[in-house]
Order: C-alpha cells, then structure tokens, then sequence
C-alpha cells in the first residue's frame, strides 16, 4: 500500500493530499530511508514522522484497505514519540 494512503488510513495524518504535500518535502522515512507519495509500505516496516518539533516512530503491524476510525489505531504499534528541543546553537 502506498505511504500517503497507509498515513490517511490510520489517521496519523488527517487527508491523504496533506499526506503527500509532506512526504513531497522528504521528512518522513521508512526503514531509515525518505519516503515518496508513492513509496510502498509492508507489514513490519518502521515508519519515523516528523510534524514540527513533534517526532513518532511507529512500525506497521497490518495493511488493510479499509479500517474504521476505532480500529485504526491496531494497524501501528508507536515506537517512540518525542518532543525535540530546540537548540540554542547559532551556525
């Protein structure tokens, strides 16, 4: 399944357009590698996301076509979720 439908489907991210206008600027991996709209997604992948300061890396525990709001939070197993502090370095 492709990446930007998966973020839609399990509500990681709100709309699959919005999905794609973010993984378009390469700040999403999967399996430490940057992730493209079009980048297929497998069972066991580990997927990092990074919103602003907030950074979540998950691993994909099912593909399914379709899943209801209270379901979609068994499609992904949350590895890590932090915050990044923003540094006070100037370069």
């Amino acid at each position: 399944m492709r990446i930007d439908k998966y973020l839609k489907l399990t509500r990681l991210i709100k709309r699959r357009t919005v999905a794609k206008e973010l993984l378009d600027r390469g700040i999403f991996l999967i399996n430490g590698r940057v992730a493209k709209p079009s980048s297929e997604v497998n069972e066991g992948d580990i997927l990092t996301l990074q919103l602003g300061r907030h950074k979540l890396t998950v691993k994909v525990l099912k593909i399914v076509s379709y899943a209801k709001k209270d379901d979609s939070h068994d499609l992904y197993e949350v590895i890590k979720d932090e915050i990044i502090e923003e540094s006070s370095e100037v370069i």
